[in-house]
């Protein structure tokens, strides 16, 4: 699914139906916040608000999935379209997943013999940092990989809203978390919670 598309086409039906951002917000007793997020292509709306956004704009949810008009004889088509777009999405975030744990994995496995070996056997202070200098810059190089691929591995659904959206990299990095569960501030609701890792942008 193309954020961006997506977002291009509700700020043009909400402008056929002559209503602002701030109406449409209200309409949907949500904020105007929210509402230009999704015009911006940085965030999708939540599962629970399509059908009264649909409503509201006059179109149907395979419409704003898609981020255009559906006549009835493409209907079909795109419907299948969007399932297939949010398999593969799944199947890419799940590579970047295991890819993430590889790279961690083989840069935490790289760093510790140089270390070992820098701090067991004897040789001058030069080599002993060297040594000790590339499996820092080894571990530091695999953990950032794996941060970046584990991020953009599909996104964070909060736990009160359930709105889906992808953390900047620096609230990802300072975020704590638990196995699958990152604590991040919700960009929809502002709650701050535990967020559960999901393999797609869009439920």
């Amino acid at each position: 699914m193309d954020q961006i598309k997506t977002g291009k086409f509700i700020a043009q039906m909400r402008k056929e139906q002559g209503l602002t951002q701030s109406q449409l917000a209200n309409k949907l007793f949500i904020s105007n916040k929210t509402i230009s997020k999704w015009e911006t292509g940085k965030g999708l709306p939540e599962v629970s608000l399509m059908l009264p956004l649909c409503e509201i704009l006059g179109i149907n949810v395979n419409e704003l999935l898609t981020g255009e008009k559906i006549s009835i004889a493409e209907y079909k088509e795109k419907a299948e379209e969007n399932m297939m777009n949010l398999v593969q999405e799944a199947q890419e975030s799940k590579k970047k997943l295991i890819i993430s744990a590889v790279v961690a994995f083989l840069s935490v496995l790289s760093a510790i013999p140089l270390i070992l070996v820098s701090e067991m056997f004897e040789m001058p202070v030069a080599a002993r940092i060297a040594l000790f200098a590339i499996a820092m810059t080894v571990l530091v190089i695999g953990i950032a990989v794996a941060c970046i691929l584990d991020r953009e591995a599909g996104a964070f659904e909060c736990s009160k809203c359930h709105t889906r959206f992808v953390p900047t990299m620096s609230a990802y990095v300072k975020s704590s978390h638990i196995l699958t569960r990152r604590k991040l501030k919700c960009p929809s609701c502002g709650c701050k919670s535990y967020c559960k890792h999901v393999l797609t942008k869009s439920k």
